[in-house]
């Protein structure tokens, strides 16, 4: 619009054309639907299992991120970023319906069915009637998209993406599919999309003793479900480029098992050390683990690269804010040696746990014009603030949210609200729960085992590792986390998720 007011005279024509847009104004419906589509498009690209260590914009030497290391550059990274939960489906839920842990509708992985086609049941639905990130932005005449792993009900239940706010949907909806990379179909709007790929059993260890090249071989398919995810993102730009759009791009990579086409795991061959892995711990069997893995998160940079510039082609990229960060840390799995790649940067825990490299996580945002370019945030944040800020990027904020919105942040402004506290509940691995409140760290873990299992204290800005637990000396603090304990937490809709109140 400003290019073609310069073209036409510039200011010569100004008062003319005040009158001009206000009576278009007035006499067009059709010119003020036009203006709310100059709302920012946004796309959030979610990785599955990526630890906070695994980018070279946080600090990773092995593996290489060209595409996500300049989104950093180009945009803010953040160091005090979390996951809502330590593991994929409360993750999802917490940052779709921007509920935090206590609250949450779902708050673990409770899994139904099996690994075969025939058994496929995926997790527990989400609740029809969830407020969702979607379901706001179509109120406020976004397109939606979800293009990945869903993870929170299948075809049939309350839980698709259909009745979520998603005008349109692809990938996997149950996450035990999601374990294989070639598998023999994807969703498409609750219809099965046929890939060209056998039945594949990811879970079917090898015989170290007589493995061969061909054995390998067996969990290698034609169709690799991460491409045929981008060939629909990109599609899915294309159709909505004349509108706002919201794009939520679930891939499920670095998540487990190792597959890769074979021209990624050759970038890295011959670069590591490595042994055959043969699947006697689950996942799939590859002959190359160390490889595969880098290659993976390597795929999935290339994956940004292109998402980014299919925006940038379009013109798109001044009015597209991109965001990216991972639904929880770094795989506990033994496919994958995350200490040979420091893939949570030296902190402790991993997937499943409710210490720092559990559930921090790296966040990049970038939005040209608004977002400084190489900036960093060291606000504490967490994936549930996502409805918040949505909801002040496009219009009014909601009340639908136990989140905050961190666009002050991110335009470069004083963030004048901040979480007093970050409240985390996770039912499995023992039952665990944590606050975070300042420098101040919390963790009770074995809760199911010992109801009153005894709080652990670090303070994060002299022992980011949580190495020195220092509770004996703090017992106001420790007092201060059952206060938020008890606030904060809603009995759920599962009884086994139950694990604060059978301590009374």
């Amino acid at each position: 619009m400003g290019f073609e007011f310069a073209r036409r005279g510039g200011f010569r024509d100004l008062s003319c054309r005040v009158v001009i847009v206000f009576g278009l104004s007035l006499l067009n419906p059709f010119y003020l639907s036009a203006q709310k589509n100059s709302k920012p498009n946004i796309i959030y690209i979610y990785a599955d299992d990526l630890g906070y260590g695994e980018l070279g914009s946080y600090g990773q030497t092995k593996i290489k991120t060209p595409h996500l290391d300049q989104l950093a550059k180009e945009g803010m990274r953040f160091t005090q970023h979390y996951s809502s939960a330590p593991v994929c489906a409360p993750s999802r839920c917490m940052l779709m319906t921007g509920k935090n842990p206590g609250h949450s509708y779902i708050r673990g992985n409770y899994e139904m069915g099996g690994f075969e086609d025939a058994t496929e049941r995926g997790q527990l639905p989400l609740h029809e009637g969830a407020y969702t990130i979607a379901k706001m932005l179509k109120e406020r005449n976004y397109a939606t998209g979800m293009i990945g792993k869903w993870g929170m009900g299948v075809t049939g239940t309350t839980g698709t993406p259909l009745n979520h706010g998603f005008d349109y949907y692809y990938g996997y909806l149950d996450q035990k599919q999601a374990h294989n990379f070639y598998p023999t179909h994807l969703w498409e709007n609750d219809r099965w999309d046929s890939l060209n790929n056998p039945f594949i059993y990811v879970h079917r260890p090898l015989d170290s003793t007589t493995a061969t090249d061909a054995d390998f071989n067996y969990y290698k398919g034609k169709d690799y479900a991460p491409q045929k995810m981008t060939e629909k993102a990109l599609a899915f730009i294309d159709k909505n480029k004349s509108g706002s759009f919201f794009l939520y791009l679930p891939y499920t990579v670095p998540h487990l098992s190792l597959q890769l086409p074979d021209e990624y795991v050759n970038r890295y061959k011959g670069m590591f050390d490595e042994r055959p892995y043969f699947g006697q711990k689950g996942y799939a069997a590859n002959k190359f683990p160390l490889s595969t893995y880098a290659g993976m998160i390597s795929y999935l940079d290339d994956q940004v690269g292109i998402v980014m510039q299919k925006i940038k082609s379009l013109g798109l990229d001044e009015n597209t804010i991109v965001m990216f960060s991972s639904d929880n840390g770094a795989t506990f799995s033994a496919p994958v040696d995350v200490a040979f790649f420091n893939s949570v940067s030296g902190m402790r825990g991993k997937k499943m746990d409710l210490y720092e490299g559990g559930i921090r996580v790296p966040f990049i945002a970038r939005w040209p014009g608004k977002i400084k370019a190489g900036s960093q945030s060291d606000m504490v944040s967490v994936q549930y603030d996502m409805l918040a800020t949505f909801s002040a990027i496009t219009g009014d904020l909601v009340q639908h949210t136990d989140g905050i919105s961190i666009l002050p942040t991110l335009l470069g402004k004083e963030q004048k609200e901040q979480h007093p506290y970050l409240y985390f509940e996770y039912p499995e691995n023992g039952g665990q729960v944590a606050v975070r409140m300042g420098d101040w760290k919390g963790v009770r873990k074995n809760i199911i085992k010992d109801p009153r299992a005894a709080w652990e204290l670090y303070n994060l800005s002299t022992d980011p590792q949580e190495k020195n637990n220092i509770a004996s000396l703090h017992k106001d603090i420790l007092d201060q986390f059952n206060i938020i304990v008890k606030k904060e937490h809603q009995h759920p809709v599962v009884n086994d998720w139950e694990i604060i109140d059978r301590a009374k």
